[in-house]
């Protein structure tokens, strides 16, 4: 399974070409995001919106959460279960230190043993275990795995 993170949706959504050619090629049932990419892209959609001036800015603001809202009616979004929050507190005590949301994603993505499709190789390589893959890259490269250290230890 790979699961888009938040910068790839935001990729697809405005049609990069590496980005929708990799999503077109690879079955619905393998493709996935989280509840946390629908979260920040929700977030920051009703943040356009309160910051909004002009009757413009107003309009295309609610438009883009309009759109937002039935892009995620139109995909699968998995959610943050209790094994995906054991996982995240298991990854902070071990002290891996990537920002709050990137980590929860990567906790549902470890719980399924999915891989995270991202730009944010910098960050997501310090998860152990974690499967990340960069659809944005030009054909044949935009599939760079990296495949991180140590696997998570059960504790």
């Amino acid at each position: 399974m790979y699961i888009l993170d938040t910068d790839h949706i935001s990729l697809f959504q405005r049609n990069h070409p590496s980005v929708v050619a990799r999503v077109s090629e690879t079955p619905p049932d393998r493709l996935a995001t989280t509840v946390i990419t629908f979260e920040e892209q929700i977030r920051g959609r009703l943040d356009r919106v309160r910051k909004a001036k002009s009757d413009e800015e107003i309009v295309r603001a609610y438009k883009n959460l309009l759109a937002t809202f039935f892009y995620f009616q139109s995909v699968r979004v998995i959610g943050f279960a209790e094994k995906s929050q054991t996982v995240f507190r298991s990854l902070r005590e071990k002290k891996i230190r990537i920002g709050t949301q990137d980590l929860r994603i990567a906790s549902v993505a470890l719980t399924r043993n999915a891989t995270i499709v991202t730009r944010n190789n910098q960050d997501f390589i310090s998860v152990p275990s974690l499967k990340i893959q960069d659809w944005s890259l030009e054909k044949p490269n935009y599939v760079k795995l990296f495949q991180t250290h140590e696997p998570l230890q059960s504790s």
